[in-house]
């Protein structure tokens, strides 16, 4: 699912799962910590490019992949069930949170559809530049899901609260114009090849900086919002622990499944 190249003092980060638009599966999230320990092992590197293979960046979780290791199965009160839960919702936020403890920068160039755990990755990210087709959405909120591996801690840091908030309640999608508008990302290029290009340009202008003094910027940035950060995570983990299993989860996920409009009775 990841795979990396380095050249000279920039790693080249890929999401590869075209066949399945890169969307989140287990070898994602399992992949991610120990991808960025070797990151962090190694001083040559000096900043970080992440990009999608084929027609988009990410579609996201891998919804039905990632419900065959979930403990959501509903039933009689079972503390361990909702402990083993409540510990892989802390895993998967470990995945994303390595991006943005990252020892050196770290630029997303997004190009196609970049949805759900994409915003969570994104946002982590030092600095997001996108192709004019790219398509963003938080869209766990459709899904019945209260979005708990980043984007509520980290998006209304990036865009704002009023803005942020409106994402997540709608659930709705929007385009590069749009990301750019609000400051989602920097700016926007004409496609692929030019997003990656660029983001790969910025990352060979990071590395020919001071390295101390880039990543002890970075850390510093870091430092003012790793306790708010933080603290949201355990809080969002310990209440999809407790309220995640629902019957509109369910008919979410028919939903999903059988592409029909779903119908939530709040319960």
């Amino acid at each position: 699912m990841l795979e990396m190249t380095v050249d000279g003092p920039v790693a080249h980060v890929e999401f590869n799962r075209p066949e399945k638009l890169n969307a989140m599966g287990p070898d994602f999230w399992n992949r991610m910590v120990p991808l960025f320990r070797e990151i962090d092992a190694d001083t040559a590197i000096r900043a970080v490019v992440v990009s999608g293979r084929g027609r988009g960046f990410t579609a996201g979780l891998d919804l039905v992949a990632m419900m065959a290791t979930m403990p959501i199965q509903p039933g009689p009160p079972d503390g361990a069930r909702q402990a083993r839960l409540h510990q892989l919702i802390r895993d998967m936020q470990a995945a994303i949170t390595a991006v943005e403890r990252c020892r050196v920068p770290v630029i997303a160039a997004v190009h196609g559809p970049c949805i759900g755990g994409g915003v969570d990755f994104i946002t982590a990210c030092d600095v997001r530049l996108a192709a004019a087709d790219a398509r963003f959405g938080v869209r766990e909120t459709k899904l019945a899901m209260v979005a708990d591996v980043g984007t509520l801690q980290r998006l209304p840091g990036i865009v704002g609260p009023g803005i942020a908030r409106e994402l997540v309640f709608t659930g709705r999608d929007f385009d590069a114009a749009y990301a750019e508008h609000i400051g989602l990302v920097n700016r926007v290029l004409p496609d692929r090849e030019a997003v990656l290009a660029e983001a790969l340009r910025v990352a060979r202008e990071i590395a020919a900086n001071p390295p101390l003094a880039v990543q002890g910027a970075k850390r510093v940035f870091n430092e003012a919002v790793r306790y708010d950060i933080d603290r949201g995570l355990e809080y969002v983990a310990t209440w999809n622990a407790a309220h995640l299993v629902s019957q509109d989860l369910g008919v979410a996920v028919t939903a999903f499944v059988t592409k029909q409009k779903p119908e939530f009775s709040g319960r």
